[in-house]
């Protein structure tokens, strides 16, 4: 008899599961994003909850929680409750690059996050000073090698990806460059125009006007294939350099958000990254939308953690306390 009563609840548990997975959302859905207003993921953000609002009837709430290098609006996507209710939009820095660069961070990616969908694809692009004498990534590492130490590459930030592509890109191919920092793209940009750096691995969407314009020239994109919408170059493996810098953002939710919920949520944000709509939106920043699975994601961000680990320690990156 109790046996049969534990398995009437146990169905019961289940059923109820089902159908709150079903349901989503029951009530209002912020999205928090780690950056501020107007950045490439808030952007990314709001077309997804405009999207999900509009289909699903429930309103969705972006919430700017920018600070510590995206950590603080991890980790608050981190502390909420892990029922649907909140969700969020980060990238590799605080989901796998951050874990390598500070000494202890206020979540645990591995436990305290649950990954839905990996979103988008952004490349970065390879660019230097239309001075510089140098067309191709070979000419580039050549030049390179011929003075080694007398360049400065611009960055945005120490232990961004921007930092950590050329300082694998340096790795690989036996060169020194100085590492100059800045505090956003355009300023980096700014940097490399006026020869102040000689090149960057920046957004592709920040390098593409100034190559267009013939301000500089885009040696190579460092994504693993490459972009539909910069098809004539080439990527860093094809120009042989074995470096892959993907700038991608993800969905996240609460670590212990119930597997249902979470394959819900990764359901119906799949089918938004395919409406043409946003398809079309995420193009003009040179955006390829992903949409894969919770473990494809997973293991994403896993992969990410071993490929800077080592390239952090060559190049002496030390943590942040």
């Amino acid at each position: 008899m109790k046996s049969r009563i534990a398995i009437a609840f146990a169905a019961l548990a289940l059923g109820s599961l089902s159908a709150s997975a079903q349901d989503w959302p029951t009530k209002t859905v912020r999205i928090i994003v780690p950056f501020g207003a107007g950045s490439t993921p808030d952007v990314v953000a709001r077309m997804i909850g405009d999207r999900l609002q509009a289909k699903l009837g429930q309103p969705f709430v972006v919430e700017n929680k920018p600070g510590a290098s995206g950590n603080l609006g991890t980790d608050a996507v981190a502390k909420a409750a892990p029922d649907g209710t909140t969700i969020g939009i980060s990238i590799g820095g605080p989901l796998a690059i951050n874990t390598l660069l500070f000494s202890k961070l206020p979540y645990d990616p591995s436990k305290d996050i649950a990954a839905v969908t990996q979103v988008i694809t952004q490349p970065s692009a390879i660019a230097v000073n239309g001075d510089l004498g140098a067309n191709t990534v070979a000419e580039l590492i050549a030049l390179l090698k011929k003075n080694p130490g007398k360049y400065n590459f611009a960055s945005i930030g120490n232990g961004s990806l921007s930092h950590l592509a050329m300082a694998a890109l340096a790795q690989k191919s036996g060169t020194e460059i100085t590492h100059i920092p800045y505090p956003s793209s355009p300023q980096a940009m700014t940097a490399i125009i006026r020869g102040d750096a000689q090149m960057g691995a920046l957004p592709a969407i920040a390098v593409k006007p100034h190559a267009d314009s013939g301000k500089v020239k885009m040696l190579a994109v460092s994504t693993a294939k490459r972009s539909p919408y910069l098809p004539d170059v080439p990527t860093l493996t094809e120009s042989g350099i074995d470096v892959e810098a993907d700038a991608w953002m993800g969905l996240i939710a609460p670590g212990g958000t119930p597997p249902a919920v979470v394959q819900t949520i990764n359901k119906e944000v799949v089918e938004a990254l395919q409406d043409p709509a946003i398809k079309q939106k995420l193009a003009t920043q040179l955006m390829e939308p992903v949409g894969n699975s919770p473990a494809a994601f997973r293991a994403k961000i896993n992969a990410e953690i071993g490929r800077w680990s080592p390239v952090i320690k060559a190049a002496g990156i030390k943590p942040i306390n």
